[in-house]
């Protein structure tokens, strides 16, 4: 079966390109999710959009994005509207600066995503630009869009991949001083040695079963003793979506002009 990607479309750094794809690296698809169902009938209860002022349906077709001007008076956006203005950022992750791996604080790191080449052409830019990252121990900044919002990224070389981490925006962060500026107690220093004992003895390697979920263990136990009574639906599969057409370069060539380009721009500076 082929893989299935949250996104595809192209890494490029000054005139290297290579088709890329993205994925998650986080999931909750396994945890238990339940259904809202018809006690009586057994059946789905399913929701749909209803016109506030008539109470009837809603059709697919019909459904518009409305930007509120006033009360009861919208500008309605359709899709092709919005596809319009669609940024280069849509389906290119343009790496505009590179920072030092450790200067971007934790708290801005929202959610990691996987990414890697998606056409064997492009697999030696890949490699060039991760290992490139990895030598000078720097961190990419970009921008890419998604869910039609423009984020600001950050790609981590990590293995034989890049990690893009998509970035809290500053007035989302709050200031940690404005929480921790009134705690002035210090500690008791014949009490430290007593506590790291503690901390020696509960040392260990970390295991992702440290953090393993006892209510959905217990979900999933329940769920497999109701199930021996039901017969088990089959569950339908997707398509996967189409490879985008590649536009990679020759490489060398590609980074010898860049390179020029640089020490041009930098003479006539």
């Amino acid at each position: 079966m082929a893989q299935k990607y949250y996104w595809k479309g192209y890494l490029k750094l000054s005139l290297v390109t290579c088709p890329v794809a993205m994925t998650p690296a986080t999931s909750e698809s396994e945890k238990v999710r339940f259904h809202t169902l018809n006690r009586e009938t057994g059946n789905r209860v399913v929701s749909q959009y209803v016109d506030a002022v008539t109470g009837k349906p809603v059709k697919d077709e019909n459904e518009a994005k409305g930007y509120a001007r006033g009360e009861n008076d919208y500008v309605i956006l359709t899709d092709d509207d919005l596809d319009a203005v669609a940024l280069d950022t849509v389906k290119t992750i343009d790496i505009e600066k590179f920072v030092p791996t450790d200067s971007i604080e934790w708290i801005y790191l929202e959610k990691p995503h996987y990414l890697m080449p998606n056409d064997a052409v492009g697999n030696e830019a890949f490699a060039v630009i991760r290992d490139a990252m990895k030598a000078d121990k720097v961190l990419g900044v970009s921008k890419l869009v998604i869910g039609r919002r423009e984020r600001a990224v950050v790609l981590e070389p990590r293995d034989q991949g890049i990690v893009l981490w998509t970035l809290r925006f500053g007035d989302e962060v709050r200031p940690e001083e404005n929480y921790f500026a009134d705690i002035d107690e210090e500690a008791d220093p014949d009490l430290v040695p007593l506590v790291q004992q503690l901390i020696r003895k509960k040392s260990a390697k970390w295991s992702p079963d440290m953090v393993s979920d006892p209510i959905q263990e217990a979900l999933l136990k329940l769920i497999a003793e109701k199930k021996k009574l039901l017969k088990p639906r089959k569950a339908t599969k997707g398509k996967a979506s189409s490879a985008p057409a590649s536009n990679v370069v020759n490489i060398m060539d590609a980074l010898r002009k860049s390179v020029n380009a640089e020490i041009k721009g930098r003479k006539a500076g």
